[in-house]
């Protein structure tokens, strides 16, 4: 079992610790140009080859969409009520409460974990995630109209593409499908890159606070991913990446958007911060319990 965490793990810290390296000693890292390869360029094309790879039945497939959307929305809704109670400004801390990080981290841990397989379900996970979070997150915190952002955001239109190969059954030009599947490769080491990078770069500022809410976010994730996977019967390789996605840190964008739109970023980055770090205690436990299941 240690051999297998180590597996799954190691190279994702590895990667993500080489590029939180890269920031304490000061070498210059492009992450604004790091960030549009990833949105633009690798994102789309790692999903259009994930999911025109994906051989499963189709009702398996559907049956995790729909039960990526139910997570969503019983985690949001879930991160509501508890930020009522606790008085907490709803427009700031929603989205690092209910939103997890099923890009960085998420996509990496369910492809050394779960393999190809993993990683197609997984990209489906991310997509819709991706969805709501950027129709959500400037819902609540800017007066720039969600449904701009969303249909400026590359990872849709990959998402498009590749849901109508997989359901068509249609298989690229050889010379395509291969130049889109090295363009693709490039996103998970750039995105452990730039999450270590970006982590480098941020402060806790009120460690209780920001410790507290990073492990909320830790529990409510996946004891609601665990319920969602039950509700919906989910088995096997795609039990595992629906909890195991639904257990993510907070996501790093909820930190840029509460920064672009200036609300209470160093608040936002300690959640973010913290939440990631326990993690690496989180994760491993979490991968242990169910790969023991698959």
């Amino acid at each position: 079992m240690f051999a297998s965490l180590s597996g799954v793990l190691l190279p994702v810290f590895a990667i993500a610790s080489l590029g939180f390296a890269w920031r304490k000693v000061g070498i210059p890292f492009e992450r604004e140009f790091v960030t549009r390869v990833v949105l633009n360029i690798a994102g789309p094309c790692l999903i259009v080859d994930s999911l025109s790879q994906l051989t499963l039945p189709v009702d398996v497939v559907v049956a995790m969409a729909l039960g990526t959307c139910a997570m969503f929305a019983a985690t949001v809704a879930a991160s509501f009520a508890i930020l009522k109670l606790a008085r907490l400004p709803i427009r700031t801390f929603l989205p690092a409460l209910a939103i997890g990080n099923t890009g960085n981290l998420g996509l990496s841990v369910c492809f050394f974990a779960f393999g190809q397989e993993g990683l197609g379900l997984a990209v489906a996970v991310f997509v819709v995630n991706s969805v709501g979070q950027f129709t959500l997150t400037p819902l609540l915190q800017s007066p720039v109209s969600p449904w701009r952002t969303l249909v400026s955001t590359p990872v849709v239109y990959g998402a498009v593409i590749g849901v109508a190969l997989m359901l068509g059954d249609v298989t690229l030009p050889e010379w395509i499908g291969q130049t889109v599947g090295l363009l693709g490769s490039l996103m998970i080491p750039l995105m452990l890159l730039a999450l270590g990078n970006t982590l480098g770069g941020l402060r806790v500022r009120r460690f209780p606070f920001a410790s507290l809410w990073g492990l909320v976010r830790l529990a409510l994730g996946f004891g609601i991913a665990f319920l969602v996977a039950e509700a919906f019967a989910l088995e096997g390789v795609a039990r595992g990446v629906l909890i195991l996605q639904g257990a993510m840190p907070a996501a790093m964008f909820s930190y840029l958007f509460a920064a672009l739109y200036n609300r209470e970023p160093d608040e936002v980055a300690g959640i973010v911060l913290m939440s990631t770090l326990l993690s690496i205690v989180t994760l491993p436990l979490v991968v242990a319990y169910l790969l023991a299941g698959v």
